[in-house]
């Protein structure tokens, strides 16, 4: 027959909720900041990508510099 005489020691203290609650909530924390950084330095590589793509096809003559100007002014990122 097992002991029961100290199951409070096995069972869950408030304490230990505050821990996990606590550390849980760093860990998402940390994960939204990195998404965060994550997500602006794909767009502006891919801002930066299409800019050299229209500066290509503006050297090679497929489109005109005023509609090279107005392509990157549609899509330029907005300053925070």
């Amino acid at each position: 027959m097992p002991d029961w005489t100290h199951a409070a020691t096995v069972a869950v203290q408030p304490n230990d909720v505050t821990m996990v609650v606590m550390v849980g909530g760093m860990v998402f924390a940390i994960i939204a900041i990195v998404g965060s950084y994550v997500t602006k330095i794909v767009r502006v590589r891919s801002f930066e990508a299409s800019r050299r793509e229209i500066s290509a096809y503006v050297a090679e003559g497929t489109i005109s510099a005023e509609d090279a100007t107005k392509l990157l002014a549609a899509g330029a990122p907005k300053a925070k």
